[in-house]
């Protein structure tokens, strides 16, 4: 009886260390985006890295396809069409709790995050004469007035809706929309047609480059206080406090502070941990590969790569984490 103790004691150390955990052989389908945006090229750096690293020796290998965004993402993961995905942390959040325009199935119980990818950082900018405080309360004053806060249908506006809402506006009802995409509704606080707008994305943004350039002081940007960020989160834990540093942007004297939410890697849980550990590790160990093959991976570090992630971990990137000492919340540890 010793004897079996000692060798179950020892099983389990083993296996704690990772040391028995052996991988399993799998293609894997990484579902990303629309081929012109970003999800799409950081996905094909993903899933080159896996094959160049993992498929000779440990047969994972994974494939990029092209899907409509994160939406369909979610649709992807839950029917096992993908096991990996790229998505808006918002549509993370979306998922797990079964609301927004991702209700149809409700809770997705099965979505885990692997790692934040890059953040989209909300840039906020109001004419400069409708400035009081100069931060994300002076937008909430402007009821009324013309705001351009994405395409109709986008990612943008529908982020901007979520977000705001939190503030205690009605997006649709407060506002008067002027729809667009990022240059134009630029252009349009520039030429008074607005008087704010609001452009989710990494930074540099080059619509904001060429507002700030052209219009000088005439224009705003509007920092997010610690209180705010609370009232916009709404209990989410998705957005996480940015600095844009001063001078990242022409004619920006002072550090901006604003707040950003995650693209993440999102896989299922049923995935096994084993391979899901070497794919986190791999992706780790290698960040000058993928940050050659696309400026937006030059986000990721160790230190931010559980920012803002709206969903637990799956238990392989939550082992890899582990061992690089990072304390991870609670709230992400898969139960």
């Amino acid at each position: 009886m010793s004897y079996m103790k000692t060798v179950a004691a020892a099983a389990a150390i083993s296996l704690s260390l990772g040391g028995a955990a052996q991988a399993e052989e799998a293609s894997y389908v990484l579902a990303t985006a629309s081929t012109g945006g970003t999800y799409y090229p950081v996905g094909v750096a993903l899933s080159t890295l896996v094959k160049v690293k993992l498929e000779p020796g440990e047969k994972i290998g994974m494939s990029a396809i092209s899907s409509a965004g994160s939406g369909e993402n979610v649709r992807l993961l839950r029917e096992n069409e993908a096991q990996f995905a790229i998505m808006q942390g918002l549509f993370g959040s979306y998922a797990a709790t079964g609301t927004g325009p991702v209700t149809e199935a409700g809770p997705q119980e099965n979505l885990r995050s692997v790692t934040m990818l890059w953040q989209n950082v909300e840039q906020f900018v109001i004419a400069s004469d409708s400035v009081v405080n100069g931060t994300l309360s002076d937008l909430v004053e402007l009821k009324g007035q013309a705001m351009a806060l994405g395409a109709q249908n986008s990612g943008t506006i529908g982020s901007n809706r979520a977000l705001l809402s939190g503030m205690g506006i009605d997006i649709e009802a407060d506002y008067e929309l002027v729809y667009g995409g990022y240059g134009p509704s630029a252009e349009a606080l520039q030429n008074g047609q607005v008087v704010g707008i609001s452009t989710p994305a990494g930074v540099p943004t080059g619509a904001i480059s060429q507002l700030f350039a052209s219009a000088g002081d005439s224009v705003t940007p509007l920092n997010v206080t610690e209180e705010e960020l609370a009232m916009a989160d709404a209990g989410r834990n998705l957005w996480t406090p940015f600095l844009i540093p001063a001078g990242t942007y022409p004619g920006q004297d002072e550090d901006w502070n604003t707040i950003a939410q995650p693209n993440f890697l999102a896989t299922n849980a049923d995935v096994s941990e084993e391979n899901v550990y070497m794919i986190t590790k791999t992706i780790y160990e290698n960040l000058p590969f993928l940050q050659a093959i696309h400026p937006a991976t030059k986000a990721m570090s160790l230190e931010a790569a559980i920012a803002g992630l709206p969903v637990p971990l799956h238990p392989g990137a939550a082992r890899f984490y582990q061992e690089q000492g990072i304390e991870i919340p609670a709230r992400l540890i898969a139960n």
